[in-house]
């Protein structure tokens, strides 16, 4: 790294990943350590970013799962009901994953199951009356929050990482959430 704390790029911040890259460089110069960079910031931002939801989500009385099916419910709009399938495709876990949730969210009063009334043989997962509040709170909360921690960025910034994010999901076969839409395999 140049003299004055200034990346090769020109940025005059550095974070922990250049450390890991200079480590890296130091000890292993045959190898293209650069390249580790965008994976090592994207898991690093992931983790203190989730840090941080999570401590907001426990100011609702909630967990992260407990929003992620919370919320995807409500975004699924009126009736704000789901079969056990779709809930699982839109939250990324498995059928056996969002029985058990979905279980621990009935017991708290937060959703129930009804019989679809197209199918008796599937079940809906919908939001009661006390989950869409929630789910309304939580989510107003969940806004401001990142909004909060999005601070640094300005809205150029924001509007580039997305796109080159977009650009990598897509590239990585996630495109849809639904499973027969996207090659993910979540």
């Amino acid at each position: 790294m140049p003299d004055g704390g200034r990346r090769d790029d020109g940025a005059a911040e550095h974070d922990a990943v250049d450390e890991i890259i200079d480590q890296w460089r130091t000890e292993r110069p045959d190898l293209d350590a650069e390249v580790m960079a965008v994976p090592g910031r994207i898991w690093r931002a992931a983790h203190l970013l989730s840090r941080a939801v999570t401590r907001q989500y426990a100011e609702h009385g909630l967990e992260g799962w407990e929003f992620d099916v919370l919320a995807t419910l409500r975004r699924s709009g009126p009736p704000y009901a789901l079969s056990g399938k779709e809930l699982s495709a839109a939250a990324m876990i498995t059928s056996g994953a969002i029985t058990n949730r979905v279980d621990r969210l009935v017991g708290k009063g937060l959703v129930e199951r009804n019989t679809s009334p197209h199918d008796r043989r599937t079940m809906l997962v919908s939001l009661t009356a006390e989950g869409r509040r929630l789910a309304d709170e939580a989510v107003e909360a969940h806004v401001d929050n990142e909004k909060r921690l999005l601070a640094a960025l300005s809205p150029e910034d924001r509007e580039s990482i997305n796109a080159a994010l977009r650009r990598l999901l897509v590239s990585l076969g996630d495109t849809s959430l639904s499973p027969a839409k996207s090659d993910t395999g979540h």
